[in-house]
């Protein structure tokens, strides 16, 4: 007989999958409370996940997954983000595999090698895209994968702004995932020296007027990123800065850029600091003298950001909306920021006291799920094997929520009033109904997956049905009464989709 993949995945995992580690002795947790948990720690439950949750109960699978060290990924999963090689690129090799040509000795390109050469980059966000998805829907770290969705989000980068196209997947990589439960300190540095972000808020451009590096484009001060920084990763927008802490944050970033295609040293990052275009004038900054350091100065102005009191708060705010309600109690807000401040910014000891709080733990189905979340949830709940993420791609545009397609550095707001309509509703329910007849070829492995593979593989996408026993076991017990009737009223083939489609499911 001919191999299949899904056999060889299978049994793959059977043989080299360790164990998650379980607790014994829990307490007794009810479903609610299970999918509760898991639809807010999680991108929702799977089969597995809320069996897992229900042996160990709620506290032993938060304490899991504050560790995410601690649990191991599947095979499976590891080896489809394997098979995506521009991961394992740093900035600069992308730029010089996949970035713009330049012309050899005085001769033009012609436009048909450089469309070639940008239809040849689109490699790299697909890549991203797809193991984001992957992770998000496979990973059993699933508390990280929600803490690098809400950090990319809270530091938004739009793929589309000039190179960041190249540059996406390594900003996710490497400023965003290593930091997500971590020092926010370190997170902040992360971020606002890559080289996305950077040409993203335009600090590649702006430049202290009247120095040797003012010319063309970069003739003077641009304080993009330096309000951003401020009114929407630190401080907020009430946080207690003047127009004149703007520009003298500005002046503070000068310099700060990217590596020019033809400079004779590549640092990894891609970062430089060109003390040709820096403002070495005395500086004064939120009320605190800085000395004329050039880059160390712009270090120094990051840390007084990242231990003030309005960036606690701010933090604090938006991980509780997050995570709690959408106009969180000031009093859970404040203990918040109380621990943000006193564990210097510790996002793990954070989020250990939102998930410990009174407000938390009672805070059951009063959020909706932003389109990546309904998208993802969807997914796991069904327990489909996902080969081909592009009609989950697709959906999430459809529904208002394009990867890496926000255009403002606000980022996607994760609030009701931003995605309930009637309109966004039918779409939910139209993939609802045609995902759980199989009808979305999700099943078929994609180009990326199959690279370098030589196997009898299975036809590119056969209908696989969602089983409505199986998301019955997950949610039969924590749905409404009015939606259960309905589920009982209507012929087996519609019940998944009902159940997917119902306004208890686009809760979490």
């Amino acid at each position: 007989m001919p191999i299949r993949y899904a056999a060889i995945v299978a049994v793959a995992c059977l043989l080299i999958d360790l164990p998650v580690p379980q607790a014994t002795h829990a307490e007794p947790v009810s479903d609610r409370q299970i999918v509760h948990v898991l639809n807010r720690l999680a991108f929702g439950p799977t089969l597995e996940d809320f069996r897992h949750v229900k042996s160990i109960g709620v506290d032993n699978y938060i304490a899991e997954q504050l560790d995410p060290d601690s649990i191991p990924e599947s095979f499976e999963l590891q080896w489809r983000i394997a098979a995506l090689d521009t991961l394992r690129l740093n900035v600069v090799q992308l730029r010089q595999l996949y970035g713009p040509l330049r012309a050899i000795r005085g001769f033009k390109l012609s436009p048909e090698l450089e469309k070639l050469q940008r239809e040849r980059a689109r490699v790299i966000v697909q890549q991203a895209a797809e193991a984001r998805i992957l992770r998000a829907v496979l990973s059993r770290r699933q508390l990280q994968e929600v803490m690098v969705d809400f950090w990319f989000n809270h530091f938004n980068v739009f793929a589309g702004k000039d190179l960041d196209h190249l540059w996406i997947g390594d900003y996710e990589q490497r400023a965003i995932r290593p930091f997500a439960l971590g020092r926010f300190r370190d997170l902040l540095f992360a971020v606002t020296r890559h080289p996305a972000m950077l040409v993203y808020l335009d600090n590649t451009l702006s430049t202290a007027p009247g120095s040797p590096g003012a010319r063309g484009n970069r003739a003077g001060l641009n304080e993009n990123f330096a309000r951003e920084v401020m009114e929407l990763h630190t401080l907020g927008a009430d946080g207690g800065y003047t127009q004149e802490d703007v520009v003298t944050l500005a002046r503070i970033l000068t310099g700060w850029g990217v590596n020019r295609p033809d400079a004779r040293e590549f640092p990894e990052s891609g970062a430089v600091f060109e003390g040709a275009r820096h403002d070495f004038s005395p500086k004064v900054f939120l009320g605190r003298p800085l000395r004329s350091r050039g880059k160390a100065e712009g270090e120094e102005a990051l840390d007084i950001l990242a231990k003030s009191p309005a960036t606690a708060r701010h933090i604090a705010f938006e991980l509780a909306q997050y995570f709690d309600v959408d106009d969180p109690p000031p009093s859970l807000v404040e203990r918040l920021a109380v621990g943000f401040l006193a564990t210097d910014g510790n996002i793990h000891e954070v989020l250990g006291t939102l998930f410990a709080s009174r407000e938390f733990r009672e805070s059951y189905g009063r959020k909706y799920k932003t389109p990546y979340h309904f998208v993802i949830s969807a997914v796991r709940a069904a327990g489909v094997p996902v080969g081909n993420v592009r009609p989950l791609l697709g959906t999430m545009g459809q529904l208002g929520m394009p990867l890496f397609g926000c255009l403002t550095p606000d980022g996607y707001k994760n609030t009701e009033e931003a995605w309930l309509s009637p309109d966004a509703t039918t779409r939910r329910i139209s993939f609802a109904t045609a995902f759980a007849r199989g009808d979305l070829p999700v099943t078929g492995m994609s180009a990326g997956a199959l690279s370098g593979l030589s196997l009898d593989l299975p036809p590119p996408h056969t209908a696989n049905p969602v089983d409505a026993a199986h998301l019955e076991e997950i949610f039969g017990s924590t749905i409404t009464s009015q939606t259960r009737e309905i589920i009982a009223g209507a012929p087996p083939k519609l019940r998944a989709a009902l159940i997917l489609g119902s306004p208890d499911f686009m809760r979490r």
